[in-house]
């Protein structure tokens, strides 16, 4: 029986917090602490990449050797953005000092993310077209207990072109597919969230696909 919705999944009120960037994320934490404390598997849809800070703080509480796999095209590691901390394009600084960062996909970056990359650690959608043993050297980066944070920019825009910051060279389908199953089989993953899906009312397809990848990420942690 591979039907994941006989779990159970309770959809959780929205966090709607907009007095600040800093609330929404203390809110978002917050929010996951109080069902990680009654043991709950915890996702979340975005949402803007912003949402997965507070998220990912309330799984490093809980998981001190937490790693954090990061499927996205841009590398998300400034220390600030537009005066904050608590932006999109800083989404992924503080797990990059607080947890064991694992990138894929990454095919744009700022100059002033530089010292923050771990290139042991970084899978650019260039390196994995020339190394067919990717999916396994990714997984050998990551330790036992793995969150993962899936922006859809890391897919190919002619299969994901709804969101915002769309970069040409992206991952497909099945191989990305063939990764996650290779990480829920070999790990224990705690959480997971998708974001930065930007619906195109003219394009139904994309939406499907975000759909599709929640539904796959459930069934593999009960399923698989």
């Amino acid at each position: 029986n591979s039907e994941v919705y006989q779990q159970g999944i309770f959809i959780a009120p929205t966090v709607t917090e907009d007095s600040s960037p800093e609330a929404m994320c203390e809110a978002v934490e917050a929010s996951f602490k109080s069902y990680l404390d009654k043991g709950k598997f915890v996702t979340m849809l975005g949402g803007e990449h912003s949402v997965s800070i507070g998220a990912i703080q309330a799984m490093r509480k809980q998981y001190p050797d937490l790693s954090v796999l990061q499927l996205d095209a841009h590398s998300d590691l400034r220390p600030e953005y537009h005066g904050s901390a608590c932006n999109h394009a800083c989404a992924l600084h503080r797990a990059s000092k607080e947890t064991n960062l694992v990138q894929v996909g990454i095919r744009s970056m700022d100059s002033v993310e530089l010292p923050f990359l771990n290139a042991n650690k970084l899978f650019t959608s260039y390196d994995i077209r020339s190394n067919e043993h990717w999916q396994a050297d990714v997984v050998d980066c990551l330790g036992e207990n793995v969150y993962i944070t899936i922006d859809l920019d890391v897919f190919d825009p002619s299969i994901m072109p709804s969101t915002g910051t769309p970069e040409p060279g992206g991952l497909l389908w099945n191989e990305t597919l063939d990764l996650l199953k290779m990480v829920y089989k070999s790990r224990n993953i705690v959480g997971f969230d998708i974001v930065e899906l930007a619906p195109k009312p003219e394009l139904s397809s994309p939406d499907f696909l975000a759909a599709k990848l929640y539904y796959k990420l459930l069934s593999y942690k009960f399923h698989l």
